[in-house]
């Protein structure tokens, strides 16, 4: 690279490589000078933009309810309890309410009369380009799933809001995507 210019931190790239790529990760090695002048290595995963759907329901006392998703994750070895999330490597040209409107009927089954899009979340921003859109979804009709090839172990539960509280509560719920998004809907009083 010739003449570089410093980013916005102060950070300057010397130089860039790709270590890895796949159809949805690619992994980027700059060497960089920081601010302090001092050289290094960075490693950066670069994926697409995806979405985060919190699927709020009433029950038949009207009371709101949750619906979560239980899955496999093969990097830890454990299943989890999360919000309905993905994204969509092979249209790279849908809006996120599009992602985030498939993504709810695939994994629940679930159609929403109204998307609102509460806000973005960086996951892992010290290693990670991803940028995640929060979304609530409410007016919510059952439908069947459309699971994709390997997302067959996924099972689709409601909840009442004051039990995925408490699962919170006690370190049930671990997926820090779903934390998130939980935390941002309920700071901006929309659950």
């Amino acid at each position: 690279m010739t003449n570089p210019v410093p980013d916005a931190g102060g950070y300057l790239v010397l130089s860039t490589r790709i270590a890895y790529e796949n159809p949805w990760t690619r992994v980027r090695e700059d060497i960089i000078r920081r601010p302090n002048g001092k050289d290094g290595l960075y490693g950066v995963v670069e994926r697409g933009q995806f979405v985060v759907i919190l699927p709020l329901g009433r029950d038949e006392n009207g009371k709101p309810t949750i619906t979560l998703i239980n899955q496999y994750r093969y990097p830890i070895g454990q299943r989890l309890w999360e919000l309905p999330m993905g994204m969509w490597e092979s249209r790279p040209d849908a809006t996120p309410a599009e992602v985030a409107a498939g993504e709810l009927r695939e994994e629940t089954g679930l159609s929403a009369g109204a998307m609102h899009h509460a806000g973005i979340v960086y996951q892992g921003a010290g290693y990670s380009t991803q940028k995640g859109h929060v979304y609530l979804a409410t007016d919510l009709t059952q439908g069947a799933t459309q699971l994709e090839e390997t997302e067959q172990d996924i099972t689709c539960h409601t909840f009442s809001l004051e039990k995925v509280e408490d699962m919170i509560r006690k370190n049930e719920i671990t997926c820090m995507v779903t934390l998130a998004a939980f935390g941002l809907l309920k700071a901006q009083n929309l659950i």
